[in-house]
Order: C-alpha cells, then structure tokens, then sequence
C-alpha cells in the first residue's frame, strides 16, 4: 500500500509498525492493526463516524446474513465488470462485511478499507487480519493519485474529484445507495407525506455510468434482537417513538429494500 502523508502529502514507509513521511510525521499502526491516518486538526469531533451503538447494531446485523443478497450482488458485478483488477479500495467500509466478502470471492484482489470510524475499523483489522485498513477521510484520501483499478462506496458521503484522483483511468467504481422505495414502510410510520428516495441515475464527475440496477426485496424480521440492531443501526430509531419501537420488536416488521446499484468507468 502507498500512503501519503495527510499532512504534508509526501510519501510515506513504513518502519516496523510505524509509518512516517520524510518530514517525520509519524502514525503508529494500532495494535489490531489498522493505522490512523486522521490528524486531529481534521476531526470535526473526538471520534467522528457512526457511533459505538450504531457500530455494534449494524455489525450484529449484517453478521446474520440479512444483507447477503447485496453482498452477493455486488460481488458478480465486480467479478464481470472488472475481473482482473489488482488494487481496489473500499470507501467508507465500516467494520468490513462488505470488503471481507468481496476479498475473499476476488483472491487477486488486494483489498484496502478506509473509514472515518476508528471503533468500526478497531473491529475490521481485528477480525479480518488479512486485510489493510486506514482511518481516514474520505474527502481528503491519504493515497497517490490513480493508485486503485477498483473502488466500492457503499453508502458512504465523499467528493467526486477524490474519487478520479485516486483511481486509475480505466478503473471501475461501483456504488450502492438506496433505491425509490427502500424502507419506505418505515417512512411512513414516521413522516405524514413520506417521499421516496430519487431514482435517477447517478452522475460522478470523471466517471461514466456503464451499469445501473435495484435489488429490490423484502426484509422480514421477528427475532427481537434482529429488529432492535435494525432499527438501532439507522437514523430511523431517533425518529420512531418508543411506542411504536416497541410494537415493531412486538408483532415483527417488515419492510421494503430497495438497493441502487450502479456501475462506472473512470474517464
């Protein structure tokens, strides 16, 4: 992997478990093994990213499969559109369930993860030892221009000029987001006039759109536990009262998913 410094932007090595740049900047890589790339001058809070509730919610969730279908999904398209692609990053990778999956159906994938969490990637370098992951932003990404020949976002806020950097001519992007109608049976419970997401295509700035798809079906839960790391892993569960919380664990829920998955080629 080739990091740069997110402070002066030159490159840096790596010492034993220490990298640093010619300026001596210096990041030590956490005992898990990920290492921080985040100065504290570029934290908007003490530990930005989901916190530790959402993590663990989220983590437990998708532990149980009940998201596979994407995972599968977003894997074959990697496999078709890109096959032989050596270098990729996942952008905003969480705890890395997705990024897990998909190194191990592409073995010569090497696969890096990114994220503004520490707690989440405390877990990731933890659990899937063989792969690298970096705390970082991923509107300021601490890598050499056209570095990656695959890059995933699912789900996760970033600049479309950052993206083009750090991924090679050629390279393919492929992004998920939600679809017109995910959750929105949840929506509705909350909103007097609910709106679905937007359905249109995506545009990225020096990407050009090769593929675009929903994986549409519906997520039944009743496993109480389910459902509460479900609702604790969204935004849904400030909005929801506690009543109606208490109904859903109750009586079971159900609900739309609706994945936009879309497919690009960097320009």
């Amino acid at each position: 992997m080739k990091y740069v410094c997110p402070i002066c932007k030159t490159p840096l090595m790596l010492q034993q478990k220490t990298w640093s740049c010619s300026n001596n900047h210096r990041f030590d890589c956490a005992k898990e093994g990920y290492v921080n790339l985040l100065p504290v001058q570029n934290k908007h809070s003490k530990d930005p990213g989901d916190n530790k509730e959402m993590m663990f919610a989220r983590r437990e969730f998708l532990n149980k499969g009940h998201y596979q279908l994407l995972s599968d999904r977003v894997n074959a398209l990697a496999k078709r559109h890109c096959p032989d692609a050596k270098l990729g990053l996942d952008v905003g990778c969480g705890e890395g369930y997705y990024s897990h999956r998909l190194f191990d159906s592409l073995p010569e994938l090497d696969l890096q993860g990114l994220d503004i969490s520490k707690s989440a990637l405390k877990y990731a370098s933890k659990r899937y030892k063989d792969m690298s992951f970096c705390v970082a932003s991923a509107f300021e990404m601490p890598f050499e221009n056209e570095q990656f020949d695959f890059m995933l976002r699912i789900y996760a806020p970033s600049l479309d000029e950052e993206l083009r950097r750090v991924i090679k001519q050629g390279g393919t992007l492929i992004t998920v987001s939600a679809g017109k109608h995910h959750h929105f049976a949840l929506k509705e419970l909350i909103y007097e006039a609910p709106k679905h997401h937007i359905s249109e295509s995506s545009h990225i700035q020096g990407f050009e759109l090769v593929h675009r798809e929903n994986l549409e079906a519906e997520l039944v839960l009743n496993d109480e536990v389910d459902i509460t790391h479900f609702l604790n892993m969204t935004p849904y569960s400030w909005k929801l009262t506690q009543q109606q919380k208490a109904d859903m664990i109750s009586q079971g829920l159900k609900c739309e998913l609706d994945f936009k998955i879309e497919v690009f080629k960097a320009t």
